[in-house]
């Protein structure tokens, strides 16, 4: 095969559809896509030359590409007439996977708001402190979130548009239908400046410090994610000796998405993408695997994944040669570390289908690097080389680069990377510098450029592809009066990747259950990230001379 620097060489030369330019960004020498989109309005301005083709399938409902872009169009004028939303000002999201979600999305975008998607899961508290940290001018929830945040939502005095309502509404609120009202199929998006720099969204990640931290991403970030996705999946057909034209050829493209849209997955790879690409998303209500191959079969999917988890109990189903799964054409993971025995699974169960996994964080705007077809299937183990306009590195303990082979903290550059954390200067001091991100991920480089992750620097476990740092729990469960010391840990799961864990030390006379503890966390924090598994012990949890709990002897005399 050509070597990924051939290629990469090829596809990027002055004419060719990934051409690159080198451009100032915020100070710094930046290689950019030169045919990229360069605001989510010019996304949805072309997503509706897609037409009468369905974008959003949900259910029995179906959205076209025209609907979709004259809804948006529309909500943006409601957002900018009725609720004097401007420019810079924060629009949240808090719903499920609904087709209102993307006409949310890009409806805030286009008037020039900072759009903030809230984690769905999270808990009223969490869902409040989202709100406040972001100072959201508006809301737009779902029955569910909005019921959740009812108690607290007079206090903060947010205005409130709720989607699909099943009940009486919070004080004051708004329903969806209503603001919306008649759209008119002609209708274009308000003339408002936007700029590739310009903010706009605000995607909370987990905190190492307990509170979640807002990744504070520009239009150029977003929508250079869905050209990073298109060269990792032609550089990898080129290597293999496939035809640019051929490769490039529009093709029927059918996403079962498997991922919330309050993800970067969800929403830069998926949705973006698709938007762009006119591909067609097919949503879910909850994920069921069943479900997901009805809707394979009936929708003629052509990709799906989410993170390994989900690829892995679809190819593992008793029911998967029950349902006529021909339509698809790969299956792409992301989120969590893959097992590479995942490629001979994908071999054995779906036949000359092309795997393919992806590494990125929220902070990177999803795609950093990407591993498809013979790439993948020559190198499982690894998360691929970087696409053409990231760099990456290895860097020591001391900031020094190391050489191939040799682990240390990935560092990552590139148009993709965010601004910095919302409001947190001395956080993002410590993550950017001179425009490297510190990923905190450990990884090392093999010579032809493969980026391989071995372990997360961060104190943070993976379940189902959902961040979860131990400090937040931990947090949490230290305001139990009963609580004298905890710590928590990563249990491994066959599924799930990993389940939380904690070991908790309770004080004199406390006499605490986990039935309990798990009673206490579920008014603040989510659901996913309660523990799993509670040990509790008399003795004093293993500490360092500083103080530091050391969770590595913790695992090994728990887990083995």
């Amino acid at each position: 095969m050509k070597s990924i620097a051939e290629v990469r060489d090829a596809l990027t030369a002055p004419g060719q559809p990934f051409e690159t330019a080198l451009i100032d960004v915020r100070g710094t020498p930046t290689r950019v896509w030169k045919h990229a989109p360069t605001t989510l309005r010019e996304i949805l301005e072309r997503s509706r030359d897609h037409g009468t083709a369905d974008f959003l399938v949900y259910q029995g409902e179906r959205l076209t590409f025209a609907e979709h872009h004259a809804r948006a169009a529309a909500f943006a004028h409601r957002l900018i007439d009725r609720y004097g939303i401007g420019k810079g000002d924060r629009v949240a999201i808090a719903m499920r996977n609904y087709p209102e979600w993307s006409v949310a999305f890009f409806g805030a975008a286009v008037a020039g708001a900072v759009v903030v998607p809230l984690n769905a899961w999270w808990s009223a508290a969490e869902l409040e402190y989202g709100l406040t940290d972001s100072g959201a001018k508006v809301l737009i929830a779902d029955a569910q979130r909005a019921r959740r945040l009812a108690p607290v939502l007079p206090r903060l005095g947010v205005p409130t548009i709720v989607v699909r309502p099943d009940g009486p509404l919070p004080p004051g609120a708004d329903t969806y239908d209503g603001v919306l009202g008649q759209v008119d199929p002609a209708a274009r998006p308000p003339e408002v400046a936007l700029d590739p720099e310009d903010e706009a969204t605000i995607f909370y990640t987990s905190g190492t410090t307990g509170r979640p931290k807002g990744a504070l991403g520009t239009h150029r970030n977003i929508t250079t994610n869905p050209v990073s996705l298109a060269y990792g999946i032609v550089s990898a057909g080129v290597r293999a000796g496939g035809r640019v034209a051929e490769l490039m050829a529009p093709q029927p493209r059918v996403t079962l998405l498997s991922v919330p849209f309050f993800h970067a997955t969800g929403c830069h790879s998926v949705l973006v993408s698709s938007a762009l690409q006119g591909g067609t998303v097919v949503l879910m209500y909850k994920w069921d695997v069943r479900e997901a191959l009805r809707l394979i079969e009936r929708e003629r999917v052509t990709g799906f994944g989410g993170v390994p988890t989900m690829a892995w109990q679809v190819l593992t189903s008793p029911d998967l040669d029950a349902y006529d799964t021909s339509s698809l054409t790969g299956v792409s993971f992301g989120g969590a570390p893959a097992p590479p025995a995942l490629v001979d699974t994908i071999r054995r169960r779906l036949p000359a289908r092309t795997p393919g996994n992806g590494y990125g964080l929220t902070e990177t705007s999803s795609v950093t690097t990407y591993n498809a077809g013979a790439n993948y299937l020559e190198r499982p183990d690894s998360v691929g080389p970087p696409v053409a306009v990231c760099e990456v590195k290895v860097v020591d303990a001391a900031g020094a680069e190391l050489p191939p082979g040799e682990v240390g903290e990935l560092l990552i550059k590139g148009p993709n990377v965010i601004k910095g954390y919302w409001n947190r200067p001395e956080d993002t001091a410590r993550a950017f510098s001179g425009g490297w991100f510190h990923s905190g991920d450990l990884a090392r480089l093999d010579p032809d450029g493969f980026v391989y992750i071995v372990d997360r620097a961060k104190d943070m476990l993976i379940r189902g592809g959902e961040n979860i740092y131990c400090a937040e729990v931990e947090a949490a469960l230290y305001e139990h009066p009963g609580v004298a010391d905890c710590g928590v840990i990563g249990v491994p799961h066959p599924e799930l990747g990993e389940e939380v864990g904690a070991v908790v030390r309770p004080r004199p006379g406390a006499a605490l259950t986990t039935e309990e503890l798990r009673a206490f966390l579920a008014d603040r924090i989510a659901a996913f990230k309660i523990p799993a598994h509670v040990w509790f012990r008399e003795e004093e949890l293993p500490r360092n001379p500083g103080g530091k709990l050391l969770k590595t002897r913790l695992r090994s005399e728990l887990l083995g």
